[in-house]
């Protein structure tokens, strides 16, 4: 199995619904996200995919996040926007793009949220 991650940023701020605490509060992140790719097959160029493809695909996950209120966004509306759902939001949302792209070829192995330098969550499936 092949596997190639690309790492991006973004800030944002959000509040946890819910929550009893500092950050049942708006507040704000300037988080790291990253995304790795797996498959099995490699491109007859010997690429799994092009580093700029998967930035290319990522590219609009982010910006729709950054610099935004991520609460007054959907799915955020009705999902919590903790980090752990965040993680999850990045893994799906590039999993649906890079489907298009990759025919399948190619899916997301895991998505990682840093909320700071010390504190990440990740999905993976």
């Amino acid at each position: 199995m092949y596997e190639v991650t690309v790492e991006s940023h973004f800030s944002s701020g959000h509040y946890l619904r819910d929550y009893h605490g500092k950050c049942e509060n708006p507040h704000g992140h300037n988080y790291r996200v990253l995304v790795t790719l797996a498959g099995e097959e490699l491109e007859p160029n010997g690429l799994l995919l092009d580093f700029k493809i998967l930035k290319d695909i990522l590219k609009p996950v982010v910006n729709y996040l950054d610099h935004q209120m991520i609460n007054d966004l959907e799915p955020f509306t009705r999902v919590n926007p903790s980090a752990e759902n965040l993680a999850r939001y990045f893994f799906d949302e590039t999993n649906t793009r890079l489907a298009d792209v990759t025919k399948g070829r190619v899916r997301v192995k895991s998505s990682t949220i840093f909320e700071t330098d010390t504190s990440q969550a990740t999905y993976s499936e």
